[in-house]
């Protein structure tokens, strides 16, 4: 059985006439079966997480943008990105782990052919899944292929994507439903990833209260005029209602889970926590296979002569 999660749910069913399996028995199943060579889920080490750039190694350019689609006004921060930040799409690019982030843009990109999906909620049942890892791999595989792509750090009280990737603190979501801002603002391009960012900023007190406030839509509706993907790193799903927000204002929700620490029960209730057709699929993060590894190693260099 595939241990990356790619049967994925679509809303269209009725109207496509396919029939998708029930997403809770695949993936519990796949906890109570043993671990085979087939295995594709994505493998990630474990690292820790790299101290911030200082402000002296940050360059700050004005956004030079076409007129594909609405313009981007923001500035550019050249981040300084390490095997340590645990973005194999760009510092592991032939890497087996940067092969299945790939691989679920791919599944991403075909599921809009046939229902609307730009805005890719990401999520996990409880904390430390591995969520704002695949957040950040998934923006990056996205962005490979021209598209902009938007990473929002929707996660204001445990914000980790901009320390991971050395920015230290900025500006972000929680300034901008505090202020008065009328558009877009808060908003940096990655030079290297390719992607466009959002930080979380500085947590709040009334993180639920600011999400409901109806600026969140807001702010969503006039981003989604600039890009072509938004991916939302969300809190867990247990215990938090901020999910439930974010999935109000999202297209569909990819669940992140982790081998060696995601129980069969969280999960479940996870799982009946979104509505089924807002579930994209469930991805197996932290999974550890040498044998498939192994194997894709040999396939993946060329051959002497």
């Amino acid at each position: 059985m595939s241990r990356i999660f790619d049967a994925l749910q679509r809303s269209g069913t009725e109207q496509s006439g396919v029939e998708y399996p029930d997403m809770i028995s695949v993936a519990t199943a796949v906890f109570e079966s043993p671990r085979t060579q087939e295995s594709t889920a994505v493998k990630i080490e474990e690292e820790t997480v790299p101290p911030a750039v200082p402000a002296e190694d940050v360059v700050v350019t004005p956004e030079i943008t076409d007129n594909a689609v609405t313009p981007i006004a923001c500035p550019s921060l050249e981040v300084r990105i390490t095997p340590a930040s645990r973005l194999v799409f760009y510092s592991q690019p032939e890497s087996l782990a940067a092969e299945k982030f790939r691989f679920l843009g791919v599944r991403l990109r075909q599921m809009r052919q046939s229902r609307p999906l730009k805005r890719v909620l990401v999520t996990s049942t409880i904390p430390e899944e591995g969520k704002s890892l695949v957040s950040a791999n998934l923006a990056g595989v996205l962005a490979r292929r021209k598209e902009r792509v938007l990473l929002i750090e929707g996660d204001m009280r445990r914000p980790v994507l901009a320390a991971q990737m050395g920015l230290g603190r900025l500006a972000g979501l929680a300034e901008w439903l505090q202020g008065d801002f009328e558009g877009p603002a808060n908003i940096y391009k990655l030079v290297g990833p390719g992607f466009w960012m959002m930080p979380a900023g500085e947590p709040p007190a009334n993180t639920l209260e600011l999400m409901q406030s109806g600026r969140l839509s807001k702010l969503l509706n006039q981003v989604s005029d600039m890009f072509d993907w938004i991916v939302v790193d969300s809190p867990p799903l247990l215990p938090l209602a901020d999910t439930t927000v974010w999935g109000r204002l999202t297209d569909g929700t990819l669940l992140v889970a982790r081998e060696g620490k995601t129980q069969k029960n969280p999960l479940q209730r996870g799982l009946e926590a979104i509505r089924k057709s807002d579930l994209l699929g469930v991805v197996l993060n932290g999974c550890t296979d040498p044998d498939h590894d192994n194997y894709y190693h040999r396939y993946s260099t060329s051959p002497t002569k």
